[in-house]
């Protein structure tokens, strides 16, 4: 398991071209190795996971800015693409591009103090890491206007009920239960996570004949594994399974 924690405080956090770069080349290296199951993304400090992109980049970008916000879509596309479980630990701001960064995880994890929403159009601009198109297929879309259009932020308890987080935990606890949930899907075998969440990645778009055909090609990847065996024969043994992604 791998914590990353995105540092830099007086600015809350936001993210600047050397955090994006940072950030690519942790997954790149994480895709050669292929040996860290689970990802934990949080922030520095108390009040913000990422409170958005650096406003000053984009603004200095110029006629390249479009280009300097395509890096930034490749990027968060290289996380929602990882092999491993990514899990957001929202503990605080996460706004613009903090909020398109939790959305490209696979699990969002917040605590009492977070804040999410897309500001952008409120200086003139818009979401460009993916925020539009993730959102909308996260929330149902009339909520996905709602929030982006107006730049309506929302609490940690409305984010949990609309299904933008899974958990809200408080604050004296978060970082604890995070790593608790964390532990708790490393320990699971590395095979079946990647293949589960391929499954669903590829087949949620997909009517539902050929959405079960992509679930069929990976539960045969998965059948055919030395962690499959070894799960199985350690269930009818009562004992606990030791997994090495084979």
């Amino acid at each position: 398991m791998l914590y990353l924690t995105i540092k830099r405080e007086k600015a809350l956090n936001a993210l600047n071209r050397n955090i994006l770069e940072r950030l690519a080349a942790i997954f790149e290296d994480l895709e050669k190795e292929r040996d860290t199951p689970v990802v934990v993304i949080t922030g520095y400090g108390p009040k913000a996971f990422v409170a958005g992109a650096d406003v000053r980049e984009i603004k200095d970008a110029g006629a390249g800015r479009t280009e300097f916000i395509r890096m930034g879509q490749r990027i968060f596309h290289r996380i929602m693409t990882s092999s491993g479980v990514v899990i957001a630990a929202v503990n605080g701001y996460a706004l613009g591009g903090g909020c398109e960064l939790a959305l490209a995880c696979d699990i969002r994890i917040a605590s009492e103090n977070a804040s999410m929403g897309m500001p952008e159009t409120g200086i003139g601009v818009m979401p460009g890491y993916g925020g539009t198109q993730l959102l909308s297929r996260l929330l149902h879309v009339g909520m996905a206007k709602y929030m982006i259009l107006s730049g309506t932020s929302v609490n940690a308890s409305e984010a949990l009920q609309l299904g933008l987080v899974e958990k809200v935990y408080p604050r004296s606890v978060f970082v604890e239960e995070v790593e608790k949930f964390a532990q708790g899907i490393a320990s699971r075998g590395p095979i079946a996570l990647e293949c589960c969440k391929r499954a669903i990645d590829n087949g949620i778009g997909l009517p539902l004949r050929e959405a079960l055909e992509v679930e069929i090609v990976e539960y045969d990847r998965v059948a055919r594994s030395r962690d499959a065996e070894e799960g199985l024969s350690a269930f009818l043994e009562k004992r606990k399974p030791v997994f090495t992604g084979a």
